[in-house]
């Protein structure tokens, strides 16, 4: 199936505009999520055997997640879990509703397996999604594992009111998600990343938690082009602030350097480069945040994730759960089983029976 996908649909596919695909692509989910007949039969398509994963504490039947960026307005809840996704994070989602940056804003290069976007959080607000998340749950579609949900800044919200902003959103989204993710980290929103400052992040961190009560899992997202001390700032949150975990990472501004023109125009767009350059980045990432929390809090590691060996360089690095955006662009919708049948026999091939087990790993 992903053969067949790689080398009939995906050429075709790649002939038309990113974000035209993209969004014709999740009307058509959309639409199956609807329709119990047409995600059942995906599911028999695409399941594979559980591989349990219990972390902040949530249960999740495997550990392969679908990134944030993805499904944005949650407009196709149901049909991740008969993906054979373990979890799903919708969003990000910001409180205004925004059109995002001006269009074109998403750019393959396709010899590095690589996406170059700058969407810039377009979404209708987190009200609209309250209504979408609703009227899921409502028609009794809700899927069976953990769904979370990425919280962004509003654009037209000044940095000094970025709390307020980010608790507006909690405040309306908070019963229709079991975990949350803050994005402080994405290069897309002017000035966003100032947020990652310990002070800032403290001051959204401290609003957050005074609507939570503890209920729900609260994490942060971070980016691949913070410095480790800027990391270790952020550590130091944990506790006082009741953070939960981190997504490691978010998209990277760093390029690498090809020699093919056509390469050098997608790498000289503005944006944040996933794919398979971010792979080793994201993983060292991973690695120092497992080492200084001496594998105390969970790590969602997301950045170049093809393959199941990429997804073991992530757990072996600390990594709890891992999670796939460029990597379903690119393989198909079998990604996430595929990765799946090749974590049962990596985990064999080292001697783990669970996830657990493998966590960090290559660190200890």
């Amino acid at each position: 199936m992903s053969w067949c996908y790689r080398h009939f649909v995906r050429p075709f596919l790649f002939t038309q505009d990113s974000e035209r695909i993209h969004n014709f692509t999740l009307r058509n989910l959309s639409w199956a999520s609807r329709h119990p007949k047409v995600s059942g039969a995906l599911a028999n398509l695409y399941s594979t055997p559980d591989l349990p994963v219990e972390a902040f504490g949530l249960k999740f039947p495997n550990p392969v997640g679908l990134a944030a960026g993805m499904d944005k307005n949650a407009a196709a809840v149901p049909i991740w879990k008969s993906l054979g996704f373990g979890f799903a994070e919708l969003g990000g989602v910001t409180w205004h509703a925004q059109p995002g940056n001006p269009k074109p804003r998403i750019f393959r290069a396709i010899h590095d397996e690589a996406i170059v976007n700058r969407m810039g959080f377009n979404n209708g607000g987190a009200q609209a999604m309250a209504l979408k998340l609703a009227d899921w749950k409502a028609r009794g579609l809700w899927p069976s594992h953990p769904v979370g949900i990425n919280l962004g800044k509003s654009k037209t919200t000044p940095l000094e009111k970025a709390a307020d902003d980010y608790a507006d959103s909690f405040r309306v989204l908070r019963d229709y998600a079991d975990f949350f993710v803050v994005n402080v980290s994405s290069p897309n929103t002017p000035n966003l990343r100032q947020l990652q400052d310990k002070a800032a992040l403290d001051e959204i961190f401290r609003a957050l938690q005074q609507l939570n009560n503890g209920r729900k899992p609260i994490l942060v997202k971070v980016a691949p082009d913070l410095s480790l001390e800027a990391l270790d700032e952020i550590l130091e949150l944990v506790t006082p602030r009741q953070i939960a975990g981190i997504v490691a990472t978010n998209t990277t501004i760093t390029r690498p350097s090809p020699s093919e023109a056509y390469l050098q125009k997608t790498y000289s767009e503005t944006g944040g480069l996933s794919g398979r350059p971010l792979r080793y980045l994201s993983t060292q990432i991973i690695r120092h945040l497992y080492k200084q929390t001496k594998g105390k809090l969970p790590i969602i590691g997301v950045g170049g994730i093809f393959n199941a060996d990429d997804a073991l360089a992530k757990i072996f690095a600390g990594a709890s759960l891992v999670q796939v955006y460029t990597g379903l662009v690119y393989e198909g919708p079998a990604v996430a089983r595929d990765i799946m049948r090749g974590l049962h026999k990596g985990l064999a091939q080292h001697g783990f029976k669970t996830i657990a087990e493998a966590v960090g790993s290559g660190v200890r």
